[in-house]
């Protein structure tokens, strides 16, 4: 009967001890430096599908950018980034590199015509 009770009192113990360390690791690391800002600024890309979206997003997601979201009905691509740390001109050329036609970069024929054949908008 004792050993029935210590076990259960070290199962409660264990319990209480794992769910207050997971509920610490929750919340933001205080840290003695101040966060950087970021800015939010929207392009148009030009795409077509959902697939689109997939390689758009990915390409845009480099260092320096928390949030790239891509909107196929309105084809704007909307980042938030550190402008301390990436210029939105180069997120633009990497999606260009992978064909997508962007307001201030377009893709070269090339990198357009690897795009499967759903995504192959029309180009001006």
């Amino acid at each position: 009967m004792k050993s029935i009770r210590f076990v259960l009192t070290a199962c409660v113990v264990l319990f209480f001890s794992v769910n207050s360390f997971a509920q610490m690791n929750d919340h933001p690391k205080m840290t003695s430096s101040t966060p950087s800002a970021t800015k939010t600024e929207s392009f148009k890309v030009l795409g077509n599908c959902d697939l689109c979206k997939a390689r758009i997003e990915k390409a845009s997601k480099i260092e320096g950018v928390s949030k790239a979201d891509w909107n196929k009905n309105s084809k704007m691509l909307t980042l938030v980034y550190n402008p301390s740390k990436v210029k939105s001109d180069d997120v633009l050329k990497k999606v260009a590199a992978i064909g997508h036609d962007a307001d201030k970069f377009k893709a070269e024929t090339k990198a357009y015509n690897n795009l499967p054949g759903c995504c192959q908008y029309d180009r001006k």
